[in-house]
């Protein structure tokens, strides 16, 4: 078989499709827990914090002032974002978490379905036999 043809089989295969699927859902949803971050859960937790935005949150390396946006001081040089790396850790964690909880829900509902057991018909005769000759 040629690659191409290999190729094709693989790419047609449902689980690819799938995960394609899966991906593009992911990435539309990684939006939207980017967004309640950033936009609902960490400002009240950077009025906390003094008022300040909590992505500006940094330490310079060359020298930057501290009072500088995280953009400005990054213009001037390297700086350690510990802000908005603390942001990026909390959307991961919420991202897991709903992602956990949604696994978490669709295995209850994949329960196992019990399978009948059939039993062979020279079972049951022996198992009549057995109980015929008990009586």
């Amino acid at each position: 078989m040629s690659m191409m043809g290999e190729f094709k089989l693989f790419a047609l295969k449902g689980n690819v499709m799938d995960l394609a699927v899966g991906v593009i859902i992911g990435a539309a949803f990684a939006k939207i827990v980017d967004s309640l971050v950033a936009d609902i859960i960490m400002p009240p937790i950077g009025k906390l914090f003094g008022g300040l935005d909590f992505a500006n949150y940094y330490i310079p390396l060359n020298n930057q002032a501290y009072g500088l946006a995280l953009a400005e001081a990054k213009k001037g040089g390297a700086v350690i974002a510990y802000g908005n790396f603390l942001t990026v850790l909390l959307n991961f964690i919420i991202l897991a978490f709903v992602i956990f909880q949604m696994v978490r829900f669709i295995n209850r509902l994949q329960k196992p379905v019990p399978v009948a057991v059939v039993v062979p018909e020279d079972v049951v005769l022996l198992r009549e036999i057995r109980d015929s000759l008990k009586r």
